[in-house]
């Protein structure tokens, strides 16, 4: 499988391309930026496909992340996401930064729960934990950085995101240390395109993946016959 692979949503614009079936990457660019995300995504995207030697006809899918993020950033890539993936006439697929940031930790099979964290600002973080073989233990959320350091109960886990010196810095004394504090401004985007590859476009639509604070409230105007379940 042939797959393009594109992060915008947090302080990096990147592209790949990979090869499942030769286990390789074909080409990669990425640059760490926290504004101009729509100005560099195009060109880079015809950097590397024209480094790989394809054209989009070539590609079987196109994967892109979705969040948490920077609004605009995350326009910008699923913008172009969904227009290749229109005019190729291909499927476009989404990843969350989360689960891009946890996959090459949980791949090592590791003894160490894993806590992905995003800096949300004013206090709070996106942030979930998995087990080292890869099983949820806290879900994807928006939460006050106080309620991400509550997992020092599953042991000392490796802190990985842009959110990870953060969490570090502020781990309870009374908690055995973090095993490793990675912190990363944006997803490996080679680990964007393999998850990309893994995911089935039913299950995971190249579309905005928002997060609401778990005590979040309608407002008190809005009549109770209006309100309808909404997905986090």
């Amino acid at each position: 499988m042939l797959i393009l692979a594109i992060d915008t949503a947090l302080d990096a614009c990147a592209a790949c391309v990979l090869d499942t079936e030769a286990d390789r990457l074909m080409a990669r660019e990425s640059l760490a930026m926290k504004r101009g995300h729509a100005e560099a995504l195009m060109p880079m995207i015809a950097r590397v496909m024209q480094q790989a030697g394809l054209s989009f006809l070539a590609l079987d899918r196109i994967a892109v992340t979705t969040g948490p993020g920077s609004f605009t950033g995350l326009r910008v890539g699923l913008s172009a996401a969904r227009g290749i993936a229109l005019a190729a006439g291909r499927p476009a697929v989404g990843v969350t930064t989360l689960t891009a940031y946890a996959a090459p930790v949980v791949s090592e099979h590791g003894e160490h729960p894993v806590i992905a964290a995003i800096d949300a600002r004013h206090d709070h973080v996106y942030f979930q934990v998995v087990g080292g073989d890869g099983t949820s233990l806290i879900a994807p959320q928006l939460a006050p950085i106080a309620d991400a350091l509550a997992a020092w109960r599953f042991g000392p886990p490796h802190l990985v995101g842009n959110a990870a010196g953060i969490l570090g810095e502020r781990w309870p004394a009374h908690a055995a240390p973090p095993a490793m504090v990675d912190a990363q401004v944006a997803p490996d985007i080679a680990w964007v395109a393999w998850l990309g590859a893994a995911v089935s476009p039913e299950s995971a639509p190249a579309r905005p993946y928002y997060l609401r604070a778990p005590d979040a409230k309608p407002s008190k105007k809005m009549p109770p016959t209006t309100l309808q379940p909404t997905a986090s």
